[in-house]
């Protein structure tokens, strides 16, 4: 994305995270920076213990920094360990996180686990059920809607996973390792969609990965070393 008369999603600011203290101190993080524009698609690379998903738990508000300010959608949120509003509910609110395993309610329908998002923040069922159904639809799954989560495939899980990430119109999507576990052309497929969703819904994404296969998706690239993270360039 070149164009600077979009807004920023994320503004990360000198994120550092110490953990323990004297002899037992571990700088997980330091000094990490990353603006990501709205509708921009990010991939964050680097090895296992590089600090990826240190980062991607504070600018998710789930594990703050010890130090560095964190802006979502223009607003401050983090000022170092200090909350500058109810993280929980603004968490809640506009941010939408993708795991490895897709973590689907294995008692509920695809459409279930979708609807379930929206109606924890209030939304009525029928409301809820309907913009389900039409995220399913956009992503390829709405003939799965019924179906329990064990009769879908690796690659349907993590589609429910987005939809469902996506349902309450999120301006921020974080995804850690979200292809681990599907095979190259499903991996693929997924990095896609956050491209997709990225674009066309106009939230900011970044996605943590270590497959390579489908960096060309993605609009900038970071690498994390050692708790270093640097803006990747070819």
């Amino acid at each position: 994305m070149t164009s600077d008369s979009k807004a920023y999603a994320i503004e990360a600011d000198g994120l550092t995270k110490i953990y323990g203290s004297g002899n037992t101190e571990v700088v997980a993080m330091r000094d990490a920076s990353m603006n990501v524009k709205q509708g921009e698609v990010v991939a964050l690379l680097g090895p296992s213990g590089s600090g990826k998903s240190t980062f991607l738990t504070a600018v998710g508000l789930i594990n703050p920094p010890t130090s560095g300010r964190i802006t979502i959608g223009g607003k401050l949120v983090l000022d170092g360990e200090t909350a500058q509003t109810n993280l929980r509910s603004f968490r809640r609110e506009h941010i939408g996180f993708i795991f490895q395993k897709s973590n689907l309610i294995p008692f509920l329908s695809a459409v279930e686990n979708v609807q379930i998002a929206m109606e924890l923040n209030g939304e009525s069922k029928r409301s809820a059920r309907s913009r389900a159904i039409e995220l399913m639809d956009y992503l390829g799954v709405a003939d799965r809607a019924d179906n329990l989560p064990s009769m879908l495939s690796g690659g349907q899980q993590q589609r429910i996973a987005v939809a469902r990430a996506i349902a309450n119109r999120p301006s921020v999507i974080l995804a850690d390792e979200p292809t681990a576990a599907l095979d190259g052309h499903r991996g693929r497929q997924v990095m896609e969609l956050f491209a997709k969703v990225a674009h066309e819904q106009g939230a900011g994404v970044i996605v943590v990965t270590h497959d390579h296969r489908a960096l060309d998706v993605f609009d900038t690239i970071y690498e994390m070393e050692d708790g270093l993270m640097h803006e990747h360039n070819d």
